[in-house]
């Protein structure tokens, strides 16, 4: 019996649009991971369940996981429902086992936060995304009132079972059925896996540390050892600071491409061969190129999802090549809500995240450095001139400015560039924060302004055909949204 919804523990700190993530062990402990994952079952699990209901979870490297992983399969199990734990797994890991089982999951990871945090992230059977509109505000709100009370238990003849095992061997065959790399000329790769769930998935999908065939790679590992207190750097790629280690091994062993990896490997940047990054609008327009020609190869008409601050590259590319292209707002849920609905066979976004129709519409790091690999090899170029055809335009990156009055400050840009027209006539949206383009016109630029969900800051994205009009739309931008001296 759960207690009044009066009474409920407020968990909207912890569980947030998309995913769940939080300090341990304040926000995020045992007792909130076991009502948590009764909660999950309740909302989720149970009413799609069609026969006994089953669960996959699994863990990255942080300490905290396999106590939270043990607590979240006894709230379930607890439930009715049965739990299979595979260990340590990257997130795309975890979105196979949920696709290739046909079972909803539940990956333990905080991503690229720092080594106090840990988080969920939850997933229906077939890997379908569990955001805030589709069930996530529920199980917060269900698993408050649990914490409050206590979880219900089912009798003791229909608890759960839990059960370990191990579908790393079949991830890696899987995605090697997907990208054949075995013709490919030989490439060295360096990996940064900055200490994180890329030290445990890249031996066995490039390596043979999965039992599998050697590939014609030379992979120079960095930072393999797996350790949530990541003691070398911050696992977000993100950061240029986090770079850096991997573009001077890059230069140092004369190899072909870096390649960097997020703490649950589910993002993928790329390095050329000069240690310079290749954007990740670079790689959503090279990666979504090969998979438009794969689905016109077999008759079929491609779409691809791109998020609204990729470059304009990605849709003018696509385009040309017969794809039809679909923006969306930036985060994975809507990313992954636009994939299934269009039954898109690519989509990419500007935080490295790319996503795959036959990776049961998920996304996945590992898939996409194979495409990248695959790319480079196929041809004699070294990936500085392949890359270069994607990458005509000039992008200021994500720039974060910390407001007092978020809508006074973009009230001042609407005001000088929507109100006032003081750039000439632009197109404006709004379907995620403020978008205002010029790109019809002549100079071609256009900008995306964007709050923040939990912090009092704006993020500012500027595209322009050349570098010397970006910085002056930026520059311009920045000035009216710091105007009262924030930064």
């Amino acid at each position: 019996m759960t207690s009044p919804a009066a009474e409920r523990v407020d968990l909207s700190a912890l569980i947030k649009a998309y995913d769940v993530r939080g300090l341990v062990p304040s926000e995020l402990n045992p007792s909130v991971a076991r009502a948590i994952g009764a909660a999950f079952a309740d909302v989720v699990v149970l009413p799609e369940a069609t026969d006994r209901p089953r669960v996959v979870i699994a863990n990255d490297m942080r300490p905290s996981g396999p106590e939270l992983v043990a607590a979240f399969a006894d709230g379930l199990a607890a439930r009715g429902v049965d739990v299979l734990r595979i260990g340590l797994a990257s997130t795309d890991g975890l979105y196979f086992a949920s696709g290739s089982l046909g079972i909803p999951g539940a990956m333990f990871t905080a991503s690229h936060n720092p080594a106090q945090y840990n988080g969920i992230k939850l997933c229906r059977a077939g890997a379908r995304p569990v955001g805030q509109d589709s069930g996530l505000t529920t199980v917060r709100e269900l698993a408050g009132d649990y914490l409050a009370g206590s979880v219900p238990e089912v009798d003791a003849d229909q608890r759960g079972s839990v059960e370990d095992g191990d579908l790393l061997a079949e991830y890696a065959s899987f995605l090697r059925s997907l990208v054949d790399l075995s013709g490919i000329r030989p490439l060295k790769v360096v990996v940064d896996a900055g200490n994180g769930m890329g030290g445990f998935t890249a031996p066995a999908v490039l390596g043979t540390g999965a039992g599998l065939a050697e590939l014609p790679l030379d992979v120079v590992p960095l930072y393999f050892e797996l350790d949530g207190t990541f003691p070398n750097h911050e696992a977000n790629p993100l950061e240029p600071e986090n770079l850096r280690d991997l573009q001077a091994a890059v230069v140092e062993h004369d190899a072909d491409l870096g390649l960097a990896f997020d703490g649950d490997a589910d993002r993928c940047f790329v390095i050329d061969e000069h240690g310079d990054p290749v954007s990740p609008s670079a790689i959503t327009a090279l990666v979504g190129l090969r998979e438009v020609e794969r689905e016109r190869a077999a008759g079929r008409t491609p779409t691809v999802i791109h998020n609204l601050i990729t470059s304009q590259v990605v849709p003018d590319l696509l385009t040309a090549a017969g794809a039809t292209t679909v923006r969306t707002r930036v985060g994975h849920s809507f990313i992954k809500a636009e994939m299934a609905q269009n039954d898109a066979v690519f989509g990419g976004e500007h935080s490295a995240h790319y996503y795959f129709r036959d990776f049961f519409f998920a996304d996945t790091g590992m898939l996409a450095a194979m495409h990248v690999l695959a790319a480079l090899g196929g041809q004699p170029h070294p990936l500085s001139a392949l890359s270069e055809q994607y990458q005509p335009y000039s992008a200021s990156g994500e720039i974060n400015s910390r407001v007092a009055d978020v809508a006074a400050a973009r009230a001042r840009v609407v005001e000088a560039y929507v109100t006032q027209q003081g750039a000439g006539p632009v197109q404006v949206d709004e379907l995620d924060g403020l978008t205002v383009s010029h790109w019809d016109g002549h100079p071609q630029w256009w900008f995306n302004l964007r709050a923040s969900n939990t912090e009092p800051l704006l993020r500012l994205n500027v595209e322009a055909a050349d570098e010397d009009i970006m910085e002056k739309v930026r520059d311009d931008v920045l000035a009216l949204v710091r105007q009262d001296g924030e930064g």
